[in-house]
């Protein structure tokens, strides 16, 4: 009998591995993120861990055998979604890998334009022992989450240690913990103007694309922050430069771009209103560890008794 075949195109370690091959014994398991490892398999693979953008013609072709894929990012825009879906192709995703470092880094952004921290780390470059006229602080204001998802929860979490008052906004409207009000994207333009700082989580999908432009920077306080961690797809880019350039708000901390890396040209590298981060906000030491333990193995235990896997399947007509 010929073995069924898994590619993990990440180094995940020996003792995943191993722990792996005991769940699913029936499968020749290959491990590797050099391509001459996983290759070879690929038209025989039926259990996908880790897209790459080379595997779209190499696995989804005539004779392929391929039935699920756990992705390794949270999200799944640049993958070919609508031909998994017609090929009836499992997609799970790793979304609530990133809740805490995520989190983490939202607070650091919000907290390092409140604080001036960028301000004084390019002053301590140049030995300048200067105020900067730093006076705000980040309690008791209003934060805006736009996407409560996993990473929104936490965040409000987080903020509500600051006592922050904390909207939300999510395609559902359900509430959910500790955000005192929830919207649905509709309403999203009664919720601008009451943010102190607006943190956008959202994953790009048809609706959510260019959703933040010249009229809903216009809506947000002069005085407010974006915080971007999503995508950089959701926000127009050379509209969001202008609402910087004018004043029409006070900055922004931005994680994600629509072209990665930022083109060095960009007028976001120069302004005093704006920290940018290379798209590493989700990075952490545990990357690895959220992945297969908490997503991966647990689906994999329901998939070998032929039942569907449970946790973060895709909705491939929501695109996430």
């Amino acid at each position: 009998m010929t073995n069924r075949i898994m590619l993990i195109t990440q180094n995940i370690g020996d003792a995943y591995t191993q722990q792996i091959k005991e769940i699913a014994p029936d499968f020749e398991v290959i491990v590797g993120k050099d391509k001459e490892i996983w290759g070879p398999h690929v038209k025989d693979a039926e259990i996908i861990v880790g897209w790459k953008k080379e595997l779209d013609n190499l696995s989804l072709g005539a004779g392929s055998h391929l039935k699920w894929i756990q992705s390794w990012s949270a999200g799944v825009n640049s993958m070919p979604l609508s031909t998994l879906s017609e090929n009836g192709i499992i997609l799970t995703s790793a979304n609530g890998v990133h809740a805490y470092p995520i989190s983490e880094t939202i607070f650091a952004l919000m907290l390092g334009l409140t604080r001036k921290i960028h301000t004084y780390v390019k002053q301590q470059q140049q030995k300048v022992w200067h105020h900067a006229q730093m006076n705000l602080e980040i309690h008791e204001k209003t934060i805006g989450i736009i996407g409560v998802g996993e990473i929104g929860r936490e965040t409000a979490k987080i903020a509500k240690a600051f006592r922050m008052n904390v909207l939300g906004v999510r395609h559902s409207g359900k509430p959910s913990d500790y955000v005192d009000e929830m919207y649905t994207p509709d309403r999203l333009h009664e919720v601008l103007p009451k943010c102190d700082y607006v943190v956008v989580t959202l994953p790009l999908t048809e609706e959510t694309e260019g959703m933040f432009g010249r009229e809903e920077f216009n809506r947000m306080k002069k005085s407010a922050f974006l915080i971007n961690i999503g995508r950089g797809e959701v926000i127009v880019e050379n509209e969001l430069v202008h609402a910087l350039q004018g004043n029409v708000i006070a900055g922004a901390g931005l994680d994600v771009f629509i072209n990665e890396p930022l083109n060095e040209n960009s007028p976001l590298w120069d302004m005093n209103n704006v920290i940018i981060t290379p798209h590493t906000s989700g990075s952490t030491e545990y990357y690895s560890k959220r992945v297969i333990e908490d997503i991966f193995i647990p689906n994999l235990k329901h998939y070998i008794k032929n039942e569907k896997p449970l946790i973060n399947v895709v909705d491939y007509k929501k695109g996430y």
